[in-house]
């Protein structure tokens, strides 16, 4: 038996297809350096994430201890920007792609 295989979408997949598109969010992850003070980071983190000052603290204090945090969780074109931000700024970011 052979099966005719097609590529036409209905439009009920083609909605279910960017649906699933939609719903990939990215990470803005900082890593820990030898170069940045808490201060520098916690102020980038306050004026580039607009994090709270306390939040921006604990933030920092991951990126110190483990290495690396996720400063930030949303689509990659609002994530962009700040990791340029963060990157001029000499911290160590990077963006990754996540399935919510």
């Amino acid at each position: 038996m052979s099966f005719s295989q097609t590529n036409t979408w209905t439009q009920s997949e083609e909605d279910v297809l960017l649906e699933d598109i939609a719903t990939v969010v990215s990470e803005l992850i900082v890593y820990n350096d030898d170069h940045n003070t808490f201060d520098w980071v916690i102020q980038s983190l306050v004026e580039i994430c607009k994090h709270s000052v306390e939040q921006a603290e604990q933030l920092s204090l991951l990126v110190h201890y483990k290495g690396k945090a996720t400063v930030k969780t949303a689509p990659i074109s609002i994530l962009k920007p700040m990791k340029d931000a963060l990157c001029d700024r000499g911290l160590n970011a990077v963006i990754e792609s996540i399935k919510a």
